[in-house]
């Protein structure tokens, strides 16, 4: 119950995040700005968790964890509800920025408290149940919560958030232990520290190097299933779906081949990823191959999340959950830079087609730092 608490949180917050989109241009015609102006709002989010992950979950060493998260889903409960009541676009710009603060080292938190609760050898399956949540937020959330915008008004999306936040802090009242507290006196400059080691750094690394190749595909998913394999434009919701559902599958398979064999899996794993891109690009005007496909890559690019997050907690035991906001503000650079390297392709004239060949040349490069992880710890297990 405990993990199942959590999850329903990180569902919550996560669901918050993305169901931007869906209610964009009622926000921009309620508040009378542009849609780039509304678009701000997303951007603005990533940035939050980039810069508010690290620097917050630094400040807040020294607390236990249990209150902490309490405090922090408080937080982004009073933001969605200074959502859903701003009067102005500067107002909901503020309420955002406020949520998004507090949102990676909730997360981090989170997943060190799940896997402090699991048993030996579980932590990665565990791990998967929170990013599951993620999983849902994609499939169901987003969804959902832009069908109550549509229906109830944009307002109301944020106040269904903040009521499924409440009801997840319940739940960790009444079922969250006093696990893994921080150390006493624990400072940030302390907490700082763990990033001396290499393999904390090669860790991160992998998660931002890894995800960026699948990443530069889904930002540009609609222009590359509309505009090269043909599909019509209300089909992309329901691939999204399809998408999201090899996700959520993939994300349970990958955390128990984690949980067997780390660093092989997660090499094999994005070795996959890698060749279904590269058949993504030989088979792109395709439409039933490419909808197959479009599950396979969903269920492969999540497979490799629980590891990687697992092998960060292994690797930072010193700081694990900073280590674990960093390492959320790198997923969020690899999204950046997915978007940024996407748009030079594009606008380079090499056609929309081809970045399903730059995609799987990405994710090669994060099988070279994962095999180099792999051969360092190799090298320290021969060496004792």
């Amino acid at each position: 119950m405990a993990v199942l608490s959590l999850m329903l949180c990180v569902f919550g917050i996560t669901t918050g995040e993305f169901v931007i989109a869906g209610i964009l241009p009622d926000i921009a015609d309620d508040l009378a700005v542009s849609i780039p102006a509304a678009g701000l709002l997303v951007t603005a989010y990533a940035i939050g968790m980039i810069i508010g992950g690290p620097v917050l979950t630094a400040l807040t060493a020294r607390f236990a964890r249990r209150p902490l998260i309490l405090v922090l889903l408080a937080i982004v409960i009073v933001g969605n509800l200074a959502s859903a009541l701003a009067p102005t676009y500067t107002v909901l710009f503020a309420a955002r920025i406020v949520t998004s603060l507090v949102t990676s080292t909730f997360f981090a938190n989170a997943i060190v408290i799940a896997a402090s609760t699991a048993p030996a050898g579980k932590q990665a399956s565990t791990v998967s149940k929170l990013v599951f949540g993620m999983n849902l937020s994609m499939i169901l959330g987003a969804p959902i919560g832009t069908f109550i915008g549509q229906g109830l008004g944009w307002r109301s999306t944020f106040v269904a958030i903040a009521g499924c936040c409440a009801l997840g802090l319940l739940l960790l009242l009444r079922f969250v232990p006093d696990v893994q507290q921080a150390t006493p006196g624990t400072s940030a400059l302390a907490e700082l520290r763990v990033f001396r080691g290499r393999d904390v750094r090669l860790a991160i690394a992998v998660t931002a190097v890894g995800n960026a190749g699948l990443l530069i595909v889904f930002t540009y998913f609609a222009p590359l299933l509309t505009g090269v394999t043909g599909f019509a434009e209300g089909s992309v919701a329901v691939l999204l779906l399809v998408y999201g559902v090899g996700a959520a599958i993939g994300n349970f398979a990958g955390g128990r081949l984690a949980d067997r064999a780390l660093m092989p899996s997660q090499v094999s794993l994005l070795g996959a990823l890698a060749a279904t891109l590269v058949l993504m690009w030989t088979v792109s005007a395709g439409t039933t191959v490419t909808a197959v496909l479009v599950f396979v890559i969903g269920a492969l690019g999540f497979s490799v999340i629980p590891g990687m997050q697992t092998r960060v907690l292994t690797t930072a035991t010193a700081a694990p959950t900073l280590a674990m906001a960093v390492n959320a503000s790198a997923y969020q650079l690899a999204a950046a830079f997915a978007a940024w390297l996407g748009g030079r392709v594009i606008d380079g004239g090499f056609g929309l087609r081809s970045l399903y060949l730059v995609s799987a040349a990405v994710t090669v490069a994060g099988i070279v730092v994962s095999c180099y992880a792999w051969f360092r710890d190799r090298a320290v297990v021969a060496a004792r």
